[in-house]
């Protein structure tokens, strides 16, 4: 599985507003793996051409 390109920085204003669709709580921007990161959930959300996916079912299981 190749990893995501991250093609735009998401716009801070946008990510001051997104909240895990799971917990309702904050989310941390990874760009190096082109993700936005759900600490309480344990879930990273894809960002595909600059857009967060924010479905769980598209949502990769954090590892310990």
């Amino acid at each position: 599985m190749t990893q995501p390109l991250v093609t735009a920085d998401v716009d801070p204003r946008l990510l001051e507003i997104l909240v895990c669709p799971v917990t309702h709580g904050p989310l941390e921007l990874d760009r190096a793996a082109g993700e936005l990161i759900s600490r309480n959930a344990r879930l990273a959300y894809p960002i595909r051409d600059g857009v967060p996916v924010m479905l769980p079912e598209e949502a990769r299981v954090l590892e310990d």
